[in-house]
C-alpha cells in the first residue's frame, strides 16, 4: 500500500516537471512573404517589369502609399519564449520601384538593422486632468443632477 502511494508521488511529481519543462520550449513563426533567394536576387532594374515581378515573386505584400509604382515584399522570422513576447529573429524588406512605363527601376534589400525596438516608459500612460479616487470617480456626480447652472437644470420659475 505504501509503496503504491509512493509510486503515484512520484508519478504526479514526473507529469507535473514534464508539464512545467515544456512551457519552457521555445515556439518559431513566420509572418509576411516566404522568400526564396533564387527568385528574389534574380529581380533585376532595367531587365525586369511588373509583369515580370508578379510572375516570379506573387502579389507584394504591400505597394506605397502615395503612388502604385514602388513594391514591398515583407518576411520576418520570430522567435518566442513560454510567454514573453515574440522577439524578431530575421527580417527581409524588398523594395521595388517602377517607372511609368511599369520596367524596374531599382531593388532594395534591408534586414534586422531597421528593427526599431520600442521601450515604453513607466506602466502607465500619461494623461491631462485631475487625479481622482476611485470613490471620487463613483461618487463624484451625486447631487449633480439637476442643480443650478448643470446642464439640463433650469433656473425658470414658470417652467414645470
Amino acid at each position: 500500500m505504501r509503496s503504491q502511494l509512493k509510486m503515484h508521488v512520484m508519478l504526479t511529481a514526473l507529469v507535473a516537471g514534464g508539464l512545467a519543462l515544456s512551457g519552457c520550449s521555445q515556439v518559431r513563426g513566420h509572418q509576411g512573404y516566404i522568400v526564396d533567394p533564387v527568385l528574389t536576387n534574380a529581380i533585376q532594374a532595367g531587365v525586369d517589369n511588373r509583369q515580370s515581378v508578379e510572375a516570379s515573386l506573387g502579389r507584394p505584400t504591400f505597394t506605397g502609399q502615395f503612388d502604385d509604382n514602388t513594391w514591398y515584399y515583407v518576411s520576418r522570422e520570430t522567435k518566442q519564449l513560454a510567454f514573453n513576447s515574440p522577439t524578431p529573429r530575421d527580417q527581409m524588406v524588398m523594395r521595388v520601384t517602377f517607372d511609368q512605363a511599369g520596367n524596374v527601376t531599382a531593388v532594395d534589400r534591408t534586414g534586422l538593422e531597421l528593427v526599431a525596438s520600442i521601450n515604453p516608459e513607466g506602466d502607465t500612460t500619461p494623461t491631462l486632468g485631475r487625479e481622482r479616487s476611485f470613490f471620487q470617480e463613483l461618487f463624484g456626480n451625486i447631487g449633480a443632477v439637476g442643480a443650478p447652472g448643470a446642464r439640463g437644470a433650469s433656473n425658470d420659475p414658470t417652467r414645470p
